[in-house]
């Protein structure tokens, strides 16, 4: 979703004392008024620094539960923080208009803040990870969540990529270029990894992962009980991905939608981050209006941790309710 190469790249910064004139008694005639003081006004304290964009390190978490007979697993590994410039959400518009809808939910008006993170499915034969986030370099805490779910790099099997931002697919690699996940294989529709092989800034990454990626068209299901779903738009082969157990499913939506309110209340806001926005706000929109209808749970990887909830209809756009099985 959010960073375009390994750098991260950079993204995507008190009205002086007025003072009246001071009651002077009387000048006589013959006497010259003083003569102005030239004494240094105060000077205004400097404006407060501006809002900078880029990922935030936090702490581990995960949030466990049961769907069907697989053990679904929410990931935490960063906050992304995205200054209300519109860069990120609402290209063309004002910064005072995206102000005014997060001071509706109570947010702060100058930034917007984002949750990076994955999801974990325990098939009872397969362990798979639905995206793999920032990685150890920059900020990322993904690994040690897993830890947290009882789950070494060494036990997934599988790694389903939504589409190649760096936020999704940096944790492939550790720092020193070694396979994160050493046992899995890596999954992708084949347009993405002909996008991400063309990413000249992914390159190095590119290299380390080539020999485990294996890519597929979309609409099938990709391991037992998990299918791919196209969302074109954000990224040329950007999916989501429909995780089903019996007759309970989740959907995990990818980079469909980026802030659990600004994206469901102007779902036709234009993305900084999509790649096509017109496809990317028509797509939105058309598969925000299914998931409301259909009352699907739904994993969204960049809204509030732990990132599962519901999606309904409001207003003629839509707002979510967040909430985790069993609780």
């Amino acid at each position: 979703m959010l960073f375009r190469n390994p750098a991260i790249l950079s993204f995507l910064t008190l009205a002086a004392l007025a003072c009246g004139p001071s009651a002077l008694p009387p000048v006589p005639a013959s006497v010259e008024p003083a003569a102005p003081s030239t004494a240094a006004k105060p000077e205004a304290p400097p404006a407060p620094p501006a809002v900078k964009s880029g990922p935030v390190s936090a702490s581990p978490q995960m949030k466990s539960f049961k769907l069907g007979a697989f053990t679904v697993v929410a990931l935490r590994d960063a906050t992304f923080v995205a200054a209300n410039d519109n860069k990120a959400i609402g290209v063309g518009l004002t910064p005072e208009a995206v102000a005014a809808e997060l001071k509706k939910a109570g947010l702060p008006e100058d930034r917007i803040e984002l949750n990076v993170g994955a999801l974990l499915v325990k098939t009872g034969k397969q362990v798979v990870l639905l995206d793999s986030g920032l990685g150890d370099g920059p900020k990322g805490a993904l690994v040690e969540s897993l830890k947290l779910a009882g789950v070494a790099p060494a036990d997934v099997t599988d790694v389903l990529i939504t589409h190649s931002h760096f936020d999704h697919v940096g944790g492939l690699a550790t720092g020193d270029g070694k396979l994160t996940y050493p046992n899995a294989t890596i999954r992708m529709s084949n347009k993405e990894w002909t996008a991400f092989k063309a990413n000249a800034d992914l390159a190095k990454l590119v290299a380390v992962v080539t020999p485990k990626v294996k890519g597929f068209e979309p609409g099938a299901e990709v391991v037992p009980g998990i299918t791919a779903i196209e969302l074109y738009g954000h990224t040329p082969g950007h999916l989501g991905y429909e995780v089903k157990s019996g007759k309970e499913r989740i959907f995990d939506l990818g980079d469909l939608a980026h802030s659990s309110v600004l994206s469901l209340a102007k779902p036709e806001w234009t993305m900084g981050f999509d790649g096509d926005g017109p496809l990317a706000t028509k797509v939105r929109r058309s598969r925000l209006e299914a998931l409301a209808k259909d009352k699907e749970l739904v994993f969204a990887p960049h809204f509030p941790f732990p990132s599962i909830g519901y999606v309904s209809a409001k207003d003629g756009a839509f707002a979510w309710k967040a909430q985790v099985p069993g609780e």
